[in-house]
């Protein structure tokens, strides 16, 4: 579907399921998708559901159930707030100097962010924030295993950041594993969400107005492109009770992605208007979900944004554009939703 973005007419291509979903179900509340598959997209249904329990252990994206061992909510709550310490420490430093933004986003901005906020933990570690993990969870956990046995590992009292610390204070080989897969459950979405984001943004809606505040241009671009564009909870008979239409043993999809385009919601729903958010709370816009819903918001939320602005304050000041030769970006079918590459080139002014 085209973008409102000037001076080029950009197509922004789904993959198909969620090219279907758009096509067959946008404005539509509660329907079916599969046999146990209810789809909620309805903003005042999704409400409800939400609000009915919490998330199970199983259906919590980031502190699921590690190795086989679940995560209670304090130690998840204590690991939040030891990488947010880490991303405020990385924040307060100076910036690295002349840095060169240009490339295929979101690759380029997710190494930035992993060597801002993590450049001084020790390379088994730092490899754990590789895309390349992302192919196969056999890949990533081989990975964790070998970074656990092998000697030379972080100590107590090294120059680490407080998320390898916890690392370094494992005491054995399960323990060392189990704290490397947590480094990697933790530093990586943030690193992967943020640099995606601003991908979004720049594919969305660059040249941005001058006067635009980049939360503006964040927010609108997560609605159009919701970083999770799914939300999964297991059948429940909590839900029955919420709609007549789901059964006792449905599995429901709750669809931002659907809410966010939703044209009894939006005006010109399928248009990148930032200026719409001068006069909208995003924690209480109807169908606006991009960090979940009030009853249980995102933990990593108070770091994505001020990172997402950063970088967008850097490429804003960097003489840089989106290729104009680039025209098509697809949205792949993935957990996080985002497009699969923007190229970033010096602008045609400063060549």
């Amino acid at each position: 579907m085209p973008t409102s973005s000037p001076p080029h007419v950009r197509t922004t291509e789904f993959a198909p399921r969620l090219a279907a979903l758009l096509d067959d179900h946008l404005g539509q509340d509660v329907f079916r998708l599969e046999s146990d598959t209810i789809g909620i997209a309805g903003h005042e249904v999704t409400h409800r559901i939400l609000a009915a329990r919490r998330a199970r252990d199983t259906e919590r994206p980031t502190f699921k159930p590690l190795l086989g061992r679940s995560i209670p909510r304090t130690e998840a709550s204590a690991v939040m707030r030891t990488i947010g310490n880490d991303v405020r420490e990385a924040l307060g430093n100076p910036l690295p100097k002349d840095v060169d933004l240009s490339g295929p986003w979101p690759l380029t901005g997710h190494y930035f962010l992993r060597d801002l906020i993590l450049g001084r933990d020790p390379y088994r570690l730092r490899l754990l924030m590789s895309r390349n993990l992302e192919l196969t969870p056999k890949l990533t956990w081989s990975v964790v295993a070998l970074g656990a046995a092998l000697p030379g590992r972080p100590r107590p009292g090294d120059d680490l950041t407080g998320l390898a610390t916890r690392v370094a204070q494992a005491t054995g080989y399960q323990e060392r594993r189990y704290a490397m897969g947590m480094y990697r459950r933790a530093a990586a979405p943030v690193c992967f969400t943020v640099s995606t984001l601003v991908a979004n943004a720049l594919w969305l809606g660059f040249p941005f107005d001058d006067s635009t505040p980049n939360r503006n241009i964040i927010h609108e671009s997560m609605r159009l492109l919701p970083p999770s564009w799914n939300i999964l909870r297991n059948a429940s008979p909590e839900y029955a009770a919420v709609d007549g239409r789901i059964g006792e043993r449905d599995d429901l999809l709750l669809l931002p992605l659907l809410s966010q385009r939703d044209p009894a919601l939006w005006d010109d729903p399928d248009a990148f208007r930032p200026d719409r958010w001068n006069d909208l709370d995003p924690d209480t816009a109807p169908g606006y979900l991009p960090f979940g819903h009030s009853s249980e918001r995102c933990w990593g939320r108070h770091m994505v944004m001020p990172l997402a602005e950063l970088l967008l304050d850097l490429i804003r000041h960097s003489g840089l554009e989106v290729d104009p030769d680039q025209r098509v970006a697809r949205v792949p079918l993935l957990g996080l939703l985002g497009v699969g590459e923007v190229r970033l080139t010096p602008a045609a002014r400063a060549r």
